[in-house]
């Protein structure tokens, strides 16, 4: 790859990134949410049972340390209470309150808005195109760290 490539590709990547993060923090914060805490809630959203940490963890592929951190921040919120689980004094199940499930559907609309925006004007096959080769380069980057997810 010629230097000119190569300065060309970091200059585009990095400034998406920094832009989709802060596109996703403002709208986002619509919702008293940060990047981040909107996947959480997602995932509690979708097991009505509720989930432990560290099948939250596991899901993310985080370690359980991250999670307890960006769940407390959430539960002063109200987003949530923890229930005991039966039979396991040492685990809790996380369970969202109403306040969480009705943040579910305008958390799909923020997403639904950062991606149409982000891919305005691209055709289906377009929009295919460029998710594949994103999933390319995560893949690619993937050996150069331990993030697994």
């Amino acid at each position: 790859m010629e230097l000119a490539d190569v300065l060309a590709a970091n200059k585009a990547l990095v400034k998406v990134a920094k832009l989709y993060r802060s596109a996703q923090a403002d709208v986002l914060s619509r919702l008293a949410l940060h990047p981040g805490q909107d996947v959480l809630l997602w995932i509690l959203g979708q097991e009505l049972e509720g989930v432990t940490v560290s099948e939250i963890a596991a899901r993310l592929g985080v370690e359980q340390p991250t999670v307890t951190r960006s769940l407390s921040r959430l539960e002063q919120g109200g987003w949530f209470v923890r229930q005991p689980v039966p039979r396991d004094r040492r685990a809790t199940r996380i369970q969202l309150t109403d306040k969480g499930r009705a943040a579910i559907p305008e958390i799909e609309a923020a997403w639904r808005t950062l991606a149409e925006t982000a891919t305005a004007g691209m055709t289906e096959s377009q929009r295919a195109i460029l998710v594949e080769l994103l999933e390319k380069v995560r893949g690619n980057l993937l050996t150069l760290t331990a993030e697994t997810e």
